[in-house]
């Protein structure tokens, strides 16, 4: 079957799990995720499982990057600030959804990977940090401030106040919370009185590495 076919059967199968948001399953339906995986695992691209990438890292499940992105309601004037930038897939997902994606890696390599299949795709709507995720958007151009919703891909054992300063009032954080193995994604809405939390169920993520110890 060609990957043309596979992306519309995962599609499909991501309608069927309940994801209904025509932005996020159009965003699917256009991005190749066999560009963002490892050639010994491009036979697997659309199962619907996390497969590995460089640096122990994985590309997450589709389902789960799916409700992420649902669950934050993304609009088209959107800036977005991503955590976890990995392959670059969920980059290229966003992207396609919002005005602009301002995106952090950790690991160097990860990062300029992820930097020239994005720009070889043409996407040029997507900016690059490479630093602590728990720091945001720091020493970095475009030099926003705040953001409207911000995807965090990778397992924190509490919120980084960081993040939260650079969430706009009215914005979303989606972010998943608990130990090594399994955590529960909560979703933050920042009002002008503060913050409410809902809790969107469990998931597992890589944890979310602080390079300082320092998760202020």
């Amino acid at each position: 079957m060609r990957f043309e076919d596979q992306r519309l059967k995962l599609v499909n199968e991501l309608k069927l799990e309940g994801i209904t948001s025509p932005a996020v399953l159009d965003a699917f339906a256009k991005v190749p995720r066999e560009n963002f995986v490892l050639p010994e695992y491009r036979e697997y691209s659309y199962q619907n499982r996390p497969l590995p990438i460089k640096e122990g890292q994985t590309i997450s499940q589709p389902l789960m990057i799916a409700i992420m992105l649902q669950l934050l309601e993304l609009k088209s004037s959107d800036t977005v600030l991503e955590i976890g930038t990995g392959s670059g897939y969920q980059s290229a997902l966003l992207a396609e959804i919002v005005k602009e994606v301002c995106t952090v890696e950790r690991l160097e390599s990860l990062s300029l990977n992820a930097q020239k299949v994005l720009r070889n795709a043409g996407y040029n709507n997507i900016y690059f940090r490479i630093g602590d995720g728990h720091s945001g958007w720091q020493k970095a151009y475009p030099p926003h401030k705040e953001f409207d919703k911000i995807i965090v891909s990778a397992a924190a054992q509490d919120i980084p106040n960081r993040l939260l300063e650079q969430l706009v009032i009215g914005g979303k954080l989606a972010i998943p919370i608990g130990r090594a193995g399994f955590q529960i994604l909560h979703i933050v809405n920042k009002t002008e009185d503060g913050y409410t939390i809902t809790q969107a169920g469990g998931c597992s993520f890589v944890p979310l590495v602080c390079d300082n110890n320092n998760l202020g």
